[in-house]
């Protein structure tokens, strides 16, 4: 039971690992025990939040920009030079888009549906090798996708594309996880409510008030977004297959 959520001798790259929730996750990940690679497009912060994390443990920054097929491929790469097997792959960049309704342009649906949609899916096949090698050490790999509550329940803001790309990652969460659980490869997601981000700057700057909107009457914690993580990353997250994770503070519930 001591062991049930340890990370200890286990390897995983958090995509968007340099700031908000990823690095939550990388944090999390590097105090339960595992070396974390993580990735982002702005190298300088990526190789500077790498250096902060490894206070905790081992992290190693690895940059690039997982909306486009080469960034995707290169981070694979630099990662097959380093490793030879994936326990925990956090498929967490994203982006966001808002606009009215008449005026979203297609350039809002590229961009985050490429990032929150497809990349997902492209880096989890292309690190299929690494992730069944990571199967066969005696223990379940992991993919976890960072969803969102706005994919399960409706947010008044005009966030068309991202609406429907965290929706649409939520179902191809449970696809994948009936391709990949018969290879020891557990596919599993979490969908965050408010938590303070660069992405989520309401949260952010205006904490105190969205509290009062919250059923738990807080916005998210570094701890509670590593808290799920681990459960899904170890051991007792083993048998949750194509599953996705509300972590909301009873938001989604409270939506009408």
């Amino acid at each position: 039971m001591n062991d049930l959520f340890s990370l200890a001798g286990r390897t995983a790259l958090v995509t968007g690992g340099s700031r908000g929730i990823g690095r939550m996750i990388a944090a999390g990940y590097l105090r339960a025990g595992a070396k974390v690679y993580i990735s982002s497009r702005k190298a300088a912060a990526c190789d500077a939040s790498a250096a902060e994390l490894s206070a905790l443990g081992p992290c190693v920054s690895l940059p690039a920009d997982v909306s486009t097929d080469a960034g995707l491929r290169a981070l694979v790469a630099a990662y097959a030079e380093r490793e030879t097997h994936l326990d925990i792959l956090v498929n967490n960049a994203g982006a966001a888009w808002g606009a009215p309704f008449d005026e979203f342009p297609e350039s809002g649906w590229d961009k985050v549906v490429d990032l929150n949609l497809k990349s997902p899916f492209f880096l989890t096949q292309a690190l299929h090798g690494h992730l069944k090698a990571g199967a066969a050490r005696g223990h379940c790999a992991k993919v976890i996708h960072i969803a969102s509550i706005d994919g399960v329940s409706v947010n008044p803001q005009e966030t068309y594309s991202y609406a429907a790309s965290k929706a649409g990652l939520i179902h191809l969460t449970r696809r994948m996880a009936l391709r990949l659980a018969p290879e020891g490869i557990v596919v599993s997601a979490i969908a965050p409510g408010a938590f303070a981000s660069e992405m989520n700057r309401v949260a952010r700057d205006h904490g105190d008030e969205i509290a009062k909107l919250i059923p738990a009457r807080r916005i998210g914690t570094d701890e509670d977004m590593a808290g799920a993580a681990i459960y899904l990353a170890s051991r007792a997250g083993d048998y949750v297959v194509g599953s996705t994770l509300v972590v909301d503070g009873g938001v989604t519930h409270a939506r009408s």
